[in-house]
């Protein structure tokens, strides 16, 4: 996959974390968490174009500090579904 491809894979699931954190569905939280982390690494090691590492470097730091301090509140979810539009409209510079 591409760079854009995986960013747009990356931005379902962070929509989709944060509909299952507002249902409290835990279990398929850590489930996309770990699928995300895969889509993160594949990410990482793919070629990026230079206006899209800023953006990429920002959600890395966020969704480390989300990842570790998961919570099934409003909260969470909105910062979660911020970075899926964040991502979305971010992916065709990847």
């Amino acid at each position: 996959m591409n760079a854009e491809d995986l960013t747009l894979n990356i931005a379902v699931n962070l929509g989709r974390l944060s509909r299952f954190a507002m249902d409290g569905k835990e279990q398929r939280v850590k489930q996309f968490l770990l699928d995300t982390d895969d889509y993160i690494n594949q990410l990482e090691a793919a070629p990026k174009s230079e206006r899209f590492l800023p953006t990429f470097k920002s959600f890395i730091n966020k969704f480390q500090q989300l990842k570790n301090n998961v919570m099934l509140n409003e909260a969470w979810a909105e910062d979660m579904l911020t970075w899926a539009n964040i991502l979305t409209h971010r992916a065709k510079l990847a």
